[in-house]
């Protein structure tokens, strides 16, 4: 993976400190939780984060469902490391991998629930046709993806614009995508918009999608 561009959790290595507190304080882990009761994670569940980042999200997910099994993926490896710091201090068991979401280092139909919280504007259109691909591949049939991020539309205002335009100036960062056709496009079904919320960031909206059971029944 040596080379490969991506954006780095907090927009900057120097920044990564800050990352944690300032999360906490845009009042983040509000939204993960409520990512959580949207993705209704059932004891047994294999469950994938992917964009990590310092792994709020999947230490979270561990605590709040014990019985299950959470694997946080991201490019940055300093932020892994730090989450990996947290979840042994915090007794949690998760485990983080260095990848990328646009290759994905798991065999097919492995997990249950997929979670990524306000990461896909990151990528530029092309990867976030093959990350959402990847999702879908590493589903299992049945399976779910729950997904929040700025609107497509919106998310260049308030706070989240102000800082993207500091920190992700040359990033696609700015370009509108149209997440519910991209999901259905990498062949996930029923793809839908489950809520919207105000934070200020921006607008956040909140998007779930599964695999088909059936076989040849992407859509």
């Amino acid at each position: 993976m040596t080379g490969r561009h991506f954006v780095p959790a907090a927009g900057r290595d120097w920044l990564l400190p800050l990352y944690d507190p300032l999360t906490t304080l845009l009042g983040v882990r509000r939204f993960h939780r409520r990512l959580l009761e949207q993705a209704d994670l059932a004891a047994g569940s294999r469950v994938l984060e992917v964009g990590c980042g310092t792994g709020n999200l999947s230490i979270l997910a561990r605590r709040l469902n014990p019985a299950t099994e959470v694997t946080g993926i991201d490019p940055d490896p300093k932020a892994l490391a730090r989450a990996r710091r947290k979840a042994q201090r915090s007794g949690i068991v998760a485990r983080f991998d260095l990848a990328y979401c646009e290759q994905l280092p798991f065999l097919d139909a492995s997990f249950d629930r997929v979670l990524s919280a306000l990461m896909l504007h990151h990528l530029d259109s092309n990867a976030k046709v093959l990350a959402l691909r990847e999702v879908c591949r590493v589903l299992k049939p049945g399976g779910s993806l729950h997904l929040a991020d700025f609107d497509a539309g919106d998310h260049v205002r308030g706070l989240h614009g102000f800082l993207a335009s500091l920190l992700h100036a040359r990033h696609a960062g700015v370009v509108r995508s149209p997440v519910l056709d991209l999901m259905q496009d990498a062949g996930l079904a029923h793809a839908q918009e489950v809520a919207r919320r105000v934070s200020v960031m921006g607008p956040i909206v909140y998007y779930r999608a599964v695999r088909s059971p059936s076989p040849g029944a992407a859509k």
